[in-house]
């Protein structure tokens, strides 16, 4: 069998404030959830979080890949690991990891364990102080003292536990099953006034969410923060408040939602002191895994996504501030692209289902030149121009009466042309058909 045991990192010192630390119960479980997204077989033991992975090795490359992705994704999803260790039981996983070692698998488990101190194993450390004063200073001095002497001294707690920890005893764990909603409330242990002081306690139960997603592979895009003021508040003021936040594509990033939720608390002014917050998940969300680039980022390249970014911008800036360029369902060059507020851009990419048998000009005239005509011929720059391919009629826009394109009117009637230049130069140009705004050749856009 193949046991992962990780040790969270041990809480900050007493001398920190308060809001900087997380309950070690609400650690130790966001870690839980958070390790079921590499094995359904997860169990809390102790202070430790340990999971069997042996059938599950070849879905992550191996032993070594798997092992490395624990360290790497548990950076990301916000979690301090103090150490990861190996072995084949889980109580030998956890001794290892108590002693700072990682590797119990290489060579035969007897040996290593006996070299541990008392320390590693909590039922042996109980009895530390009596058996100091037999002489034991390790694991091993406990085992080869005799097991009836020690059975009737110290229990048969201290034998069961050894006996476990070397693979002569089964184990038995309650696996660890993730809830099917979350739901997440924090009682606060001092007033807060401020909304962005709130965010230092919000993010305790952010990493509980970001955890319990990882566990269902998922995403949101919607969250809901609710807050209660205390109940030293003034008169007239309600009972608390609540703020839904809205992420432009699915995601569980724990750094990007702590980063958007500091915006949105940075322009929110609490009525009254909040005594208690709570946390709910949106719509829960199939979340598709991206495949890393077989190439290093540049070094000039920013740490946060463009997406991120933007999304950010569009809460500082509000989102009619931040546009994109979204493709339309339209044959006329002008009406093909539109731009509108960032948050309401589509995330897939879009195609024309219009015929692109014709190429598309790299740079478009608004509005479109008009040109001169000798002897039924269109000239630019006062050189006649050589018509290469065409024409390609596009009609259309009489649905959008209402609405004027750059050329004064949505209706066009048009055969367009490839076009040489004397200059050389390969141009898009269309001449009007049976137009009643207006006639002639005009010139509509530049090939790179």
């Amino acid at each position: 069998m193949h046991w992962l045991a990780l040790l969270p990192s041990p809480p900050p010192s007493t001398d920190d404030p308060p809001a900087c630390s997380a309950a070690p119960e609400q650690t130790q479980q966001a870690l839980a959830w958070w390790a079921l997204q590499f094995s359904p077989k997860v169990a809390r033991l102790e202070e430790a979080v340990v999971l069997e992975v042996q059938a599950c090795l070849r879905l992550f490359g191996g032993a070594e890949a798997l092992h490395e992705r624990v360290r790497r994704s548990a950076v990301s999803a916000g979690l301090s690991l103090q150490t990861i260790a190996w072995a084949p039981t889980s109580l030998a996983a956890l001794a290892l990891a108590r002693a700072g070692r990682s590797d119990g698998l290489s060579i035969d488990i007897t040996p290593l364990l006996d070299g541990l101190p008392l320390y590693c194993l909590t039922a042996v450390q109980a009895q530390e102080a009596m058996l100091a004063r037999l002489g034991c200073r390790t694991l091993g001095d406990v085992r080869r003292l005799p097991r009836a002497g020690l059975s009737r001294r110290f229990g048969k707690a201290l034998l069961q536990a050894l006996d476990q920890a070397l693979g002569l005893q089964p184990e038995a764990h309650a696996w660890l099953r993730a809830p099917a909603e979350f739901d997440a409330r924090l009682e606060l242990p001092q007033r807060v006034e401020n909304a962005q002081l709130l965010l230092q306690y919000v993010r305790h139960l952010l990493l509980q969410l970001c955890a319990w997603l990882a566990s269902r592979h998922a995403g949101i895009q919607e969250l809901s923060l609710h807050w209660e003021h205390d109940a030293m508040r003034a008169r007239g003021v309600g009972k608390g408040g609540s703020l839904s936040i809205h992420t432009s594509h699915c995601t569980r990033d724990f750094g990007h939602l702590s980063r958007l939720l500091s915006e949105h608390l940075a322009q929110l002014t609490l009525a009254a002191p909040a005594g208690e917050i709570r946390l709910q998940a949106g719509a829960v969300l199939p979340l598709e895994e991206a495949s890393a680039s077989l190439l290093p980022a540049a070094p000039d390249q920013a740490l946060e996504p463009l997406a991120q970014l933007l999304e950010r911008i569009s809460v500082r800036l509000s989102p009619e501030r931040v546009r994109c360029g979204s493709l339309r369902e339209d044959h006329r060059l002008e009406a093909m692209q539109q731009w509108q507020a960032w948050t309401v851009c589509p995330a897939t990419k879009q195609q024309l289902s219009c015929d692109q048998a014709q190429p598309q000009p790299t740079w478009l005239l608004t509005p479109p030149l008009r040109l001169t005509v000798h002897q039924d011929r269109p000239h630019y720059q006062q050189a006649a121009l050589q018509l290469l391919a065409g024409p390609q009629r596009i009609e259309g826009g009489w649905w959008e009466a209402n609405l004027a394109l750059p050329n004064g009117h949505a209706q066009v009637q048009r055969d367009y042309f490839l076009a040489l230049s004397a200059g050389h130069l390969v141009l898009w140009v269309f001449q009007q058909r049976l137009s009643e705004f207006e006639h002639g050749w005009f010139l509509h856009g530049v090939f790179a």
